[in-house]
């Protein structure tokens, strides 16, 4: 009897002193890979998130899975960017039990927004604030579009656009607007501009102490420590870009419009205006011949798109291609990724831009 009381003992001391056991880590679920490194970085010593959008897979042509609505069931918090960008989870947000809160990254206080570009040639925007010395960066032509709930970024969902509703607890996303190509829409590859991860990330720490004050302090640690490693990231890439700012390139779609201001970089068009929806002969014309009149240096794929498009419009060109992966798609989940992704977009442009 005395050994079993012991042991008893011994195993409800156990019990109490398991941090793990005693602060469970609230159930945090996010929906694409960048967002997903920059929470899951801020939970480091507390938990780990789940990811929506695993692997390759895109959320422009996502569908979820009956595992994703079985995570989101038990969620505590859930990330996301905003339909604009993963239209396929508005309806299984609204469905959500009220006491689940819904974090809408978009609405992140302090993002740089800019307006959705129409039309797959594109040169004749301003490329003239390229990026200065000392890691200063071209955000001239950022505009800040408020909490005004025009979700676009260039991905045709169709639907109509609506008035804003409340905070991030508010799950009546139903009237959000989804025609992304509708003129003065937003541009929703926020996570891009490393500013923007930034103020997303911030945005993260806050939500999560809100749900879980208990580890507070260590989710301000660990935004302090990202934010430190944003700002190195920044400089690197600013500076492995600088030798090639000048020469225009081609991308599969407009996905990089944030990580072009930043950086100074002269993105001069887009293969395709959709990822959902190929381009006809005449788009692959006019592309083909802005290659040509601009003399442009490069033609990037993406991963989850058909590349064979890439060799239609750079056919008896001189221009060469790459693989740029906004998303990172081909990129292990976790922590590290935000920053693999940034600088492999960084490399691959500056290694083919100076061949």
């Amino acid at each position: 009897m005395t050994r079993y009381r012991l042991g008893l003992a011994a195993s409800t001391a156990f019990l109490l002193l398991s941090p793990t056991l005693a602060s469970a880590a609230p159930d945090v679920v996010v929906s694409i890979k960048p967002v997903h490194s920059l929470v899951a970085s801020i939970m480091k010593g507390v938990g780990e998130p789940s990811l929506i959008v695993e692997g390759a897979a895109s959320p422009h042509t996502y569908t979820l899975k009956p595992s994703n609505a079985r995570a989101l069931e038990n969620a505590d918090l859930v990330f996301w960017v905003g339909p604009g960008l993963e239209a396929f989870l508005e309806k299984p947000l609204e469905a959500l039990p009220k006491d689940a809160k819904v974090v809408e990254l978009e609405d992140a206080d302090g993002l740089t927004k800019l307006p959705f570009r129409e039309g797959g040639a594109f040169e004749g925007h301003d490329h003239g604030e390229h990026a200065e010395e000392g890691g200063e960066h071209a955000h001239g032509e950022a505009e800040e579009h408020g909490h005004d709930h025009a979700h676009e970024d260039g991905h045709d969902h169709g639907a109509e656009k609506a008035a804003a509703s409340g905070g991030h607890d508010d799950h009546a996303h139903g009237d959000h607007a989804h025609d992304e190509h509708e003129h003065g829409g937003i541009d929703m590859h926020l996570w891009l501009d490393p500013t923007n991860a930034k103020a997303m990330a911030a945005d993260i720490a806050k939500s999560l102490a809100e749900v879980d004050p208990s580890n507070k302090a260590t989710y301000e640690a660990n935004l302090t420590a990202l934010n430190a490693e944003i700002d190195a990231l920044d400089a690197e890439i600013a500076a492995q870009l600088k030798p090639v700012l000048e020469k225009p390139f081609i991308v599969f779609h407009d996905a990089y419009q944030y990580f072009e201001k930043r950086y100074g970089v002269r993105v001069a068009g887009s293969v395709t205006v959709s990822p959902e929806t190929m381009p006809g002969a005449e788009r692959l014309s006019a592309i083909h011949a802005k290659i040509e009149e601009l003399g442009a240096a490069c033609v990037f794929a993406e991963p989850q798109f058909e590349p064979k498009l890439i060799g239609v419009v750079t056919e008896g060109t001189e221009a060469k291609s790459g693989v740029l992966d906004p998303e990172g798609g081909a990129l292990e989940a976790g922590p590290a990724l935000y920053g693999q992704l940034m600088r492999n977009l960084a490399t691959s442009m500056s290694t083919c831009l100076s061949q």
